[in-house]
């Protein structure tokens, strides 16, 4: 037998009393030397008893490792005698000639002979680090470079095998395997049948934590109960990151952890978290394996070794556990399954088994119980696999124990285009390793019923029923309520209907029953009832009548319905239509004497103004909607001095009020210009009438004055847009002066400013329904108008019509508009 091929360094492994050599990988970390721990009383008694059983605990320790190791030699050995045919001596004594040939030690060598023999997980995790070294000339990071990765995995699964509980299993896993990849810790969790998490075994996190983390109760989210739910490994770089509490979170909070779910068959039996002591980097896929071939071996081992007794246990395990659930299956009302896990050869679930379906259990495609029983469940039923991820929620509880439920579940379930119910409420749990899945199939017709009840209800509707031949009357409960009548009272006749009525309905339930009873026609009407409680309540009913087949009257159907609340709301409504048509009415006279009075100061159009030197024309577009009329308002007037005033304003808001602002303030700027001041005076005048003597006006406006015999005009303005100047074929807005709007400030001065006009020019002021867009700036309105102003026009009253006409103004505002042109 030739001696396996091994690349890379391995530690040294010396012989003990018996000839076995030391398994590779660190144990625990070795006590300090004995003169540095002894206290300054080192030649005490109590400090010899101290060194004593120090070294009594390096002795037991060394005899674990030695016996790990001989385990593993032994077992080698065993392989060798079955390959050669040899006996135990020269099985021996070839081994020992390998291992010197191989230049390896004898357990190094045992573990490659292990690998090649098993063709387990943990030789395949061997072999691919292997590759992995070969294939990079170096050892990879993080794999441990003081011992074999197959002799540390083989020496953790020896003294797994060996150990009496899961505690060693742990000691023996964070010492052999998880500390040469740098971890400090390590927690074995084992599952509930109600998906609890309990500590069966640690290591590496002292006394005290353990005791706190003993029992993890359902639902409560941690490390290892991420990597339950998930059924994947999951990895947390640092524990502070996770979110989540875990077991030494305390001691190394920015530490990292990795949980991976220990589970054969299908089945998760616990959960492997190892903790590292500071945050962690990306894996090498060789460790990711390491750990998970951990993992497999833990999950064997919590198959086998005793751990900490779970909480509640509904059936035994095994058999034994599957026969109690099909008694409990039969002892139940609603259908029910149970299912056991089917594994392939390699011991890998695939599907389960129907074991037992109970009597109530029908068969959607016409089969009998028998020909179900034993079948595979996706075999037999193959769209669980994709109708509402049934099959996947089974694989769920099966794995985890943790218990599914869900209320009226849509379900085509279990075969194809036939259904098995519209709706179903579903219930899958786990009881030992078998599986319980009942469904409880809704009654559509009590569904319907519970549906008429609650709309019944909810509309305030009672029926009745009335025999006319035995007088017997049948009412539901909702009537009863309606009518304010106790159950003992008994129901109410037709004929005894107006009884109960207010007396001047008393007519239209006569003709009600004059039509279901006499006419034998369906009929309806509304009154108002009188109830014993002295509630009056508006009540509408609604009855046919049930005939036999030559046309006699037997029965009448029907229903009350208590329609007081729509009563009132119509009687609101329509007190609210009232009051609206009286509210229109008063608005639109207000709108009509504010839209008179404005076309009274202002008329659309005005005769031409007898000015010397001076064409003006004058425009004004009111709005298109009479409920907004402005306070817009223009006036061009020749003084005593024989100077021209020229103004523009705009009064803020709309209405009456508006109006009658607009005419105080141009009434009181022609009385001022009468004085002979300039422009910027009489706006600071024109302010203090605003501010003072009006109902809170604010205006904007521009004033100008022009001087014939000059051709001067001298103007200002307060808030208002500047005047435009058209000379020749190019159209400019004169300079923008500073001015604050009317009536804001009680004092306010106003700049102004003289402008040469020349023989043709053209000035024009405006408000700002002219050139006002919502979806446009000041700025680019003013571009638009001064590129209407610039167009040739036959004479200024057309130049007046040409910027109305195009003006794009969207404000549905009052326009006013001013031209003059110099002669």
């Amino acid at each position: 037998m030739s001696a396996p091929h091994r690349h890379g360094g391995y530690p040294a492994v010396g012989p003990h009393g018996d000839g076995a050599p030391t398994p590779a990988g660190p144990a625990e970390p070795l006590p300090a030397r004995e003169e540095e721990r002894r206290p300054s009383d080192d030649h005490s008694a109590v400090g010899r008893l101290a060194a004593t059983v120090e070294r009594l605990r390096e002795e037991v320790r060394a005899a674990h490792a030695a016996a790990e190791g001989r385990a593993l030699i032994e077992l080698a050995k065993g392989v060798i005698v079955e390959r050669l045919g040899c006996g135990p001596a020269q099985a021996a004594k070839q081994l020992a000639e390998l291992a010197a040939q191989a230049g390896l030690s004898q357990l190094e060598l045992a573990a490659d002979i292990i690998n090649q023999a098993a063709h387990d997980q943990v030789a395949e995790v061997a072999d691919g680090f292997v590759r992995t070294v070969r294939h990079a000339d170096a050892p990879e990071e993080g794999t441990g470079a003081d011992g074999s990765v197959a002799v540390r995995l083989r020496t953790a699964e020896s003294a797994a095998l060996n150990a009496g509980d899961s505690q060693a299993v742990a000691e023996s896993l964070l010492a052999h395997a998880l500390a040469p990849l740098g971890a400090s810790a390590v927690a074995i969790w084992t599952t509930g049948p109600d998906a609890s998490l309990t500590l069966c075994g640690h290591a590496g996190f002292g006394a005290d934590e353990p005791a706190r983390w003993r029992y993890v109760p359902p639902g409560v989210a941690t490390v290892a109960r991420e990597a339950l739910t998930a059924r994947r490994t999951v990895r947390f770089p640092s524990l502070a990151s996770a979110g989540v509490p875990s077991i030494g979170h305390a001691r190394h909070p920015d530490g990292g952890r990795v949980a991976v779910p220990a589970g054969t068959g299908g089945r998760i039996h616990g959960v492997l978290e190892i903790c590292w002591p500071r945050p962690l980097e990306p894996q090498p896929q060789a460790v990711q394996r390491q750990i998970e071939a951990l993992a497999e071996l833990c999950a064997h081992t919590l198959e086998t070794l005793p751990v900490q007794p779970v909480r509640t246990r509904a059936l035994s395990s095994g058999s034994a556990g599957a026969s109690e659930l099909m008694e409990l299956a039969d002892g139940l009302y609603d259908p029910a399954l149970v299912l056991t896990p089917h594994l392939d050869d390699e011991g890998r679930l695939r599907d389960f088994r129907i074991r037992h379906a109970n009597e109530h259990f029908q068969d959607p495609a016409g089969r009998s119980r028998g020909a179900v029983d034993g079948a595979l469940l996706l075999e037999a039923y193959p769209t669980t696999a994709g109708e509402n991820e049934l099959f996947e929620r089974i694989e769920r509880v099966y794995a985890t124990g943790e218990p599914f439920r869900a209320r009226r579940t849509r379900l085509t379930a279990l075969v194809d285009q036939v259904p098995l119910a519209s709706a179903a409420d579903i219930s899958i749990s786990r009881h030992g390793d078998s599986l319980l899945l009942i469904w409880r199939i809704e009654d559509e017709s009590a569904r319907l019923a519970s549906l008429l009840q609650h709309a019944q209800r909810l509309g305030r509707i009672g029926g009745f029923e009335e025999d006319v031949l035995t007088g017997e009357i049948t009412w539901n409960g909702q009537l009863f309520d309606l009518f304010g009548r106790d159950i003992t009272e008994g129901p109410v006749s037709l004929r005894d209907l107006a009884a109960h009525a207010h007396p001047d309905d008393a007519a239209a339930i006569d003709r009600f029953l004059q039509a279901v009873l006499r006419q034998r026609r369906a009929s309806s009407t509304a009154f108002r009832m009188l109830r014993g409680d002295g509630v009056t309540r508006h009540i509408r009913v609604i009855a046919e009548p049930s005939l036999d087949i030559d046309e006699r009257l037997l029965a009448v159907r029907g229903a009350y319905q208590d329609i007081s609340a729509q009563h009132w709301t119509e009687v609101a409504l329509a007190a609210t239509r009232d009051q609206l048509a009286v509210t229109e009415q008063e608005s639109a006279e207000r709108n009509r004497l504010a839209l008179q009075l404005q076309h009274a100061i202002m008329p659309p159009t005005k005769a031409p103004l007898d000015a010397p030197g001076l064409d003006v024309a004058v425009r004004y577009r009111p709005a298109e909607t009479e409920s907004l009329v402005g306070g817009d308002w223009y006036d061009a007037v020749v003084l005593p001095s024989k100077k021209i005033l020229l103004c523009v304003g705009d009064i803020a808001g709309h209405g009456i009020e508006a109006a009658t602002g607009m005419v105080v303030l141009r009434n009181a700027l022609r009385g001022l210009a009468v004085t002979g001041a300039g422009p910027a005076q009489l706006l600071s005048w024109l302010n203090n009438v605003a501010h003072h003597l009006t109902a809170q006006v604010t205006a904007t406006a521009v004033c100008g004055v022009f001087d014939p015999t000059t051709r001067t005009l001298r103007w200002a303005r307060a808030g208002h847009l500047p005047p435009v100047l058209v000379r020749g074929d190019r159209a400019t807005t004169l300079p923008l002066l500073q001015g604050l709007l009317l009536g804001a400030l009680a004092e306010a001065e106003y700049e102004e400013t003289e402008i040469q006009l020349e023989p043709e020019d053209t000035v024009l002021m405006y408000t700002d329904g002219l050139v006002e867009r919502r979806d446009t700036s000041v700025h680019d309105s003013l571009d638009q108008l001064l590129a209407t102003a610039q167009t040739p026009a036959d004479g200024l009253e057309r130049r007046l019509d040409l910027l109305l006409t195009h003006s794009k103004s969207d404000t549905d505002d009052d326009t006013c508009l001013i031209g003059v042109r110099v002669t």
